[in-house]
């Protein structure tokens, strides 16, 4: 089936579906995921784990924020989030807040009432585009400058950079959840659930890198930033699976390869804490990338599609890059077979099998020539 072909299928079979919403209180005992293949061994407790408080990075690691007094602005936007009737209300929310920070408690707060109150999936329209701060300003990736012009250290650089790789991703979790929001009976329940569980686990995520940030006497936004991340998003506006292959699969796989390196240069600086963040950070990546691999495998089962082929299609079709160098280990672990990502595999998968086959035949030419020599008659 050709990627297009896939595409419309796709849109058509969504568009037909839109029956009454279940709340996820009848679903906890009920939300089934079927066993997939090349699944993340750690997925099904990650699905189930308790809620995670610990948006604070204290001395020995993770812990929970220290109290403090709410602002105006704070009671009323959390307002919004109590007042909001499904989970793809307070995504909206989320997406058209502005403030950073804001956005991240607003995550959590609505993620945790989606787990504790039963509220629907509902059936809400995204913004055209999440609100953003008048800071950072964004510009093209070429004009993002050079550590050395930035006015940042380096390991502030890299940390800013990480955060808005944080923030966006946010809202491309909450974009999901809401964009798809009419369609939950054909996708389940179960994927909005884990995409609501993502955005929450990157909302900690950029608590962690603002708070660092302040500590080494910076802000989010001190210094440029790109939008390659929401134009990718943008993209996939109209297509599940395409969506599915261009975030997790390819955005959020990025992660998986950078986050290790990012690790040894900070440490290489000599900011240990700093690197245990981003550590602990690109150690939860890997539930991110198994959720994409798993809802791709999904949707494309549904449509009787092969996986390995429709992701590549789509890639093309949507015209997504792949960018190596490539964290085998990290994506293997996280259940993205090289296949998919890595054209060279294959040729050297088939190289290596004709290597075997060609083994076989000579070692078989050879007991035929034994055997031949030991039928002949004696000279």
């Amino acid at each position: 089936m050709s990627c297009i072909k896939f595409g419309l299928i796709l849109k058509s079979s969504l568009c037909s579906f839109q029956l009454p919403q279940r709340t996820i209180s009848t679903l906890k005992n009920s939300i089934h995921y079927p066993e997939l293949p090349n699944q993340w061994t750690g997925l099904h407790n990650w699905r189930h784990t308790s809620l995670n408080h610990d948006r604070f990075w204290g001395p020995n690691g993770p812990d929970i924020v220290p109290l403090s007094a709410k602002s105006i602005q704070e009671s009323t936007l959390f307002d919004s989030i109590y007042s909001a009737s499904s989970l793809a209300e307070m995504g909206a929310v989320v997406l058209c807040t502005s403030d950073p920070l804001m956005k991240s408690k607003l995550t959590h707060l609505g993620y945790c009432r989606w787990r504790q109150e039963g509220l629907p999936v509902g059936n809400y329209v995204p913004p055209v585009r999440p609100a953003r701060p008048e800071k950072p300003q964004l510009v093209p990736s070429k004009e993002i400058p050079s550590p050395k012009h930035s006015g940042l250290s380096l390991n502030a650089y890299m940390l800013h950079n990480l955060a808005h790789v944080e923030l966006n991703a946010i809202d491309l979790a909450w974009d999901t959840v809401v964009r798809f929001s009419p369609y939950s009976d054909l996708l389940g329940d179960g994927f909005f659930a884990d995409f609501a569980h993502v955005a929450d686990d990157e909302s900690r995520h950029f608590a962690w890198c603002s708070q660092r940030l302040s500590e080494l006497g910076v802000r989010y936004g001190d210094m440029p930033a790109h939008n390659l991340l929401w134009r990718e998003c943008e993209k996939s506006s109209d297509n599940v699976a395409a969506r599915l292959a261009s975030i997790p699969l390819v955005q959020e796989a990025r992660g998986l390869d950078a986050g290790p390196r990012l690790v040894q240069k900070l440490i290489g600086f000599g900011d240990h804490r700093t690197s245990n963040i981003v550590s602990r950070i690109a150690d939860e990546e890997v539930a991110h990338v198994a959720v994409g691999v798993y809802w791709f495998i999904s949707v494309c089962e549904k449509l009787g599609c092969t996986p390995c082929t429709t992701f590549r299609d789509l890639l093309e079709e949507y015209n997504v890059e792949l960018k190596g160098p490539f964290n085998h280990l990290a994506r293997h672990e996280a259940g993205l077979p090289r296949e998919w990502y890595d054209p060279s595999s294959s040729v050297e998968d088939k190289q290596k099998k004709l290597s075997q086959v060609y083994d076989r035949l000579e070692c078989i030419i050879a007991m035929e020539k034994e055997n031949s020599s030991l039928d002949s008659p004696h000279q």
